[in-house]
């Protein structure tokens, strides 16, 4: 086993595709695949399951990815340390729902570090596609809520794959709308009072489980509804349509600006958000630096 076996298998989990991995590689396909298949029968077990659409980790493949990783890592601290080579570049990266105070961390984050080299990833994904990045190591960290409704579904499925949900915050349902929404006036909804305004919500792929949804309440029938990728178009539609959407009723004006505003919604439920992160390492220094901007972020605009 090399280094150079290791780093083959992280470029491909990263790519998902040998053929792409080898070209970002500057090695050709086949030297790319008798690599990994040495380090296969080396190991004696199999790493990546192939397919049409390219290559994806078996359960020892992912184990495997995250020891590689700390033993590249730790090589790059050996070079740095007795080589006087340049500092090393922070590779850090994130996928998350649709949240503000995602965002503003990450941008204090980029501040902290931005004097070093360093190349990091901010991913607004879907529900499934968080919980996979985690799983992979594709991202150190992943950003996401548990309710009653899916509490037992999202859970089950961290446990299989060996990652952990930490509670960082418990909110109560909210709505976003625009200022100029007649709802804007009140100091409370309820779910009847948003039937007439269309209901804006995120795209969940494939997997567009009522489970995996970033809204509360998604099984309530609703006779207006629109789906979205992204955090500017929803909030655009919400000032263009009057629509709504429901929320931790967390806002950072200076992000979004003040057309938006965030009204209690009368219900049961609630939002318990936090990360999760996989087990089989323990947290690095910046994912260590992440999580405290977070919290800083989400006690500044919580209360």
């Amino acid at each position: 086993m090399t280094l150079q076996q290791l780093k083959y298998v992280i470029q491909i989990a990263e790519c998902g595709s040998i053929s792409t991995a080898a070209q970002k590689l500057f090695i050709s396909q086949p030297s790319l695949s008798k690599a990994v298949s040495d380090l296969e029968k080396e190991m004696g077990i199999t790493i990546f399951y192939r397919n049409n659409r390219g290559a994806y980790l078996s359960e020892d493949g992912t184990k495997f990815l995250s020891y590689a990783r700390q033993v590249i890592e730790q090589a790059s601290l050996l070079e740095q340390q007795y080589k006087s080579s340049p500092p090393t570049r922070r590779v850090f990266a994130i996928s998350s729902q649709h949240y503000a105070f995602v965002v503003n961390a990450f941008v204090e984050l980029v501040r902290e570090y931005g004097k070093n080299k360093y190349e990091f990833s901010l991913r607004e994904s879907q529900t499934q596609n968080i919980i996979e990045d985690v799983r992979t190591m594709r991202s150190e960290l992943g950003i996401l809520y548990i309710s009653n409704f899916n509490r037992e579904v999202l859970l089950r499925m961290l446990q299989n794959s060996d990652i952990k949900f930490h509670p960082l915050f418990t909110a109560k349902p909210h709505v976003f709308v625009s200022r100029n929404n007649p709802l804007a006036k009140k100091s409370v909804v309820t779910l009847e009072e948003l039937s007439p305004y269309p209901r804006l919500t995120y795209e969940q792929g494939l997997s567009n489980s009522f489970y995996f949804s970033e809204e509360l309440h998604s099984t309530v029938d609703s006779p207006k509804n629109i789906v979205v990728t992204d955090r500017a178009t929803l909030f655009n539609l919400l000032i263009g349509l009057d629509g709504y959407t429901i929320s931790s009723g967390i806002l950072s004006s200076d992000l979004n600006g003040d057309n938006i505003i965030s009204i209690p919604l009368i219900s049961d439920e609630f939002m318990e958000i936090g990360y999760i992160r996989s087990e089989s390492r323990p947290p690095d220094e910046i994912s260590r630096r992440y999580i405290e901007h977070l919290k800083s972020y989400i006690n500044h605009y919580k209360y």
